[in-house]
């Protein structure tokens, strides 16, 4: 029949070919990074124990991060884990050393969206117990992670600050990649932009996990993805990494 007929001189519909979404391709980058250095990718579940995202990383009962405000709980001792370190707890606790792990993983606080902000996110988490471990060491790594992410030139700023879960703390600046360091837009003009926050495992992080802190020490670093990706595509908005409009994807 006529109506039946297929006219094969007409062009077929084309198939669309989709990519990585810019937060994938930080994030792999991240790991191939850190898998050169000797690192294990670990997971570990988004629905967690109150005792793992808070009790064993030395967040006591009082603390405002638990807050109904800022977690999402599920029940009294149920959440969804508002960072990756109770992966950290998790590999602790099951004594094998030493320990070389990064932790990416999806994250949940109770934020407005904004340009900055999110309810859900993504981080990276890093943790290394060995004995003998130090300061330097943590400096060494991270200095040596930003140079291969962000460019060879790239100097690395470390700050004072603090965490409950590591002793000392501090927040880390990486010299702006896009100015070198002599102020522009995207450092708001001071030449450094911040991006991590890490430190020295805290002792009785140790003890709570099984591990002697006579014997072994150890550091920890956390890094925001979307931050890094924002910070590496020059993207204003995080809003933009979820609408999947395809005209902005595909820019990556």
């Amino acid at each position: 029949m006529k109506a039946e007929v297929i006219d094969v001189t007409l062009p077929a519909k084309k198939a669309e070919l989709g990519h990585k979404h810019p937060n994938m391709l930080a994030r792999e980058e991240i790991e191939k990074i850190f898998i050169g250095m000797g690192y294990e990718v670990v997971e570990g579940p988004e629905v967690e124990y109150d005792k793992y995202n808070f009790e064993m990383l030395n967040i006591p009962a009082n603390h405002p991060a638990k807050d109904e405000q800022d977690t999402f709980y599920i029940t009294k001792d149920i959440l969804l884990r508002t960072q990756t370190s109770p992966v950290q707890a998790r590999i602790m606790e099951t004594g094998r050393m030493p320990i070389r792990v990064i932790a990416p993983g999806r994250v949940f606080r109770s934020d407005e969206v904004d340009a900055t902000h999110s309810p859900s996110f993504h981080q990276v988490e890093g943790l290394v117990v060995d004995k003998g471990i130090t300061f330097a060491d943590l400096k060494g790594t991270l200095q040596q992670w930003a140079e291969e992410f962000f460019g060879p030139d790239t100097k690395v700023k470390f700050r004072p600050h603090h965490f409950p879960f590591t002793e000392p703390s501090a927040e880390v600046d990486v010299s702006c990649f896009k100015c070198g360091g002599k102020g522009c837009r995207m450092c708001k003009g001071s030449g450094w932009i911040e991006i991590l926050g890490c430190g020295m495992v805290h002792p009785k992080v140790l003890s709570d996990c099984g591990i002697d802190p006579e014997v072994y020490s150890g550091f920890a670093f956390g890094v925001g993805l979307e931050r890094i990706a924002l910070l590496k595509y020059e993207i204003d908005d995080m809003r933009l990494l979820y609408e999947n409009d395809i005209r902005f994807l595909k820019q990556f």
